[in-house]
């Protein structure tokens, strides 16, 4: 699977979904382009996605900077050296707690190398972290979309993705989720760009802010 290079190639890859779907034409029409959104392959990113499942970004970012006020830096050897009482007062729930200090110590015991993750294609890094409990299929397309930036993928299990479809018409409102995973396929090998597309409609319309 390719990655997107740059904002620039991602411009124009945005210019190649629009043509595909003139409905998301209608999106940057009104908003400009969407941002290349990065967040950098690492263990705070890991944690950020965490604490954002299933919660609302604000909530989960609030969280994240309650605890980087108190260690600092985010680093696996700084997360374990806090207490579970520690980790609640960040806002962290119980399940949360036990997922980030899971990954925390398979990184800092040298089961994980994340340099060497990030080197690995798509489906590899799949396989690889699917295995850690409290990383499932939504954080691994978040981590590829966003920080390793390759170019093929859409996250089914993402809410606003989905409610943007929906709100753009881009399907049925009765549609499933697995006929939106069909439509979607039109925007293959760039699903990622069609994805961000969707995220700026979604972000846009509630004015909401993704970093």
């Amino acid at each position: 699977m390719k990655k997107i290079k740059n904002e620039a190639e991602f411009k124009l890859l945005c210019d190649w979904c629009t043509e595909n779907e003139p409905k998301l034409a209608a999106v940057i029409a009104e908003h400009d382009y969407p941002p290349f959104w990065h967040r950098e392959p690492n263990f705070p990113t890991l944690v950020l996605t965490i604490l954002e499942q299933q919660v609302s970004l604000a909530s989960a970012k609030a969280a994240y900077l309650k605890l980087l006020d108190r260690i600092q830096e985010v680093t696996p050897e700084n997360l374990l050296k806090l207490s579970d009482q520690e980790l609640r007062e960040c806002y962290f729930s119980r399940q949360k707690i036990q997922y980030t200090r899971l990954l925390a110590e398979e990184i800092a015991e040298g089961r994980l190398d994340l340099n060497e993750i990030n080197r690995l294609n798509e489906q590899q890094i799949r396989e690889r972290l699917i295995h850690l409990k409290g990383i499932g299929h939504w954080t691994i397309d978040m981590y590829v979309l966003m920080s390793l930036h390759f170019s093929d993928i859409f996250p089914p299990g993402d809410l606003a993705t989905i409610k943007a479809v929906y709100e753009l018409t881009l399907v049925p409102t009765k549609a499933s989720k697995e006929e939106i995973v069909k439509y979607m396929q039109r925007f293959s090998p760039y699903r990622s760009v069609a994805t961000y597309i969707l995220w700026h409609a979604y972000i846009e319309k509630r004015k909401l802010t993704l970093e």
